[in-house]
């Protein structure tokens, strides 16, 4: 069993509480805040109005309130957003990232750990502090989110071992999902296409939220036409915003260009061959399609 444990110092936690906590996320997150509960948590998205990709963090249920785990780069952004967003709710909305720290460790290792179930977002308590399997995909395994002071005393009696967070990256990059810089993807693709559906992170039944509507319309008139893949680079360098082309056909712009690459391609084109490799300006690459999304 791999005893790994990877300290997200590049997240943040936010923490929102008071008697509108509740109402308040269900008007603005793209998943049902009424499945997170003491047993569950879910992965959700902060929209345009129009359906574009602004945040994505992860949602938890912590005493009265719900904690975000967020990307840091975006966490200021975020309070700021829902503090614009609060008007005269009964919410209180709090920076904890001094406090607070994420821990990243293996599947396998979570199921050996008392109480822990095969679910995704299945969360428990350990001594007081949430664990939570990943409810994206349990291949990222789960996440312990705990109080800096008692970090490394919780992961000594886990048997935990601090490791390179590279490696974390990697793993879920190689699963298709995308690690940092999410604000490279800011206003430039929509919700929906960020294979939010697949990563359990929109809800089509529950009720209105920010960018609902076009999000429904895309999902329900089959207008879904472009995803947001990871790229695999064989030589040389990308460019972000660079256009991707075959046969002369634009099918394709890198969004993420540096260490962990993504892409926003014309998945259903003719010209679009996953086998392939394609040839940019600096660099050749290839596109390649997660397992877990089957189109």
């Amino acid at each position: 069993m791999n005893n790994s444990v990877f300290i997200l110092k590049d997240r943040s936690i936010l923490y929102i509480n008071g008697s509108d906590a509740k109402d308040f996320l269900q008007n603005l997150i793209s998943n049902d805040i009424n499945k997170v509960g003491d047993d569950y948590s879910c992965f959700a998205s902060l929209l345009t109005p129009q359906g574009k990709f602004l945040y994505e963090f992860i949602v938890i249920k912590h005493k009265l309130g719900y904690f975000i785990d967020c990307e840091k780069s975006q966490s200021e952004e975020i309070f700021k957003q829902l503090n614009m967003y609060k008007i005269r709710s009964k919410v209180e909305i709090l920076n904890l990232s001094n406090e607070f720290v994420v821990a990243s460790f293996g599947y396998e290792k979570y199921l050996s750990i008392e109480g822990a179930k095969d679910i995704q977002g299945f969360t428990f308590k350990y001594r007081e502090d949430p664990i939570v399997l990943d409810p994206r995909n349990k291949s990222l395994g789960a996440r312990l989110i705990i109080n800096l002071e008692k970090l490394y005393l919780s992961l000594k009696k886990l048997g935990l071992k601090d490791d390179k967070i590279e490696k974390y990256y990697n793993q879920s990059h190689r699963l298709g999902i995308v690690p940092k810089d999410l604000n490279k993807l800011k206003n430039k693709l929509f919700g929906i296409e960020c294979n939010y559906e697949e990563l359990n992170g929109i809800d089509f039944k529950k009720g209105c939220y920010v960018g609902q509507e076009n999000t429904a319309r895309i999902k329900l008139k089959n207008k879904l036409s472009k995803r947001l893949l990871p790229i695999e680079i064989i030589d040389g360098q990308l460019s972000e915003d660079e256009k991707i082309f075959n046969n002369d056909v634009e099918i394709g712009k890198v969004l993420i260009d540096k260490n962990y690459p993504f892409a926003l391609i014309k998945y259903l084109d003719k010209n679009f061959d996953k086998d392939q490799v394609f040839k940019g300006k600096t660099c050749s690459f290839k596109v390649f399609i997660p397992d877990w999304l089957k189109i």
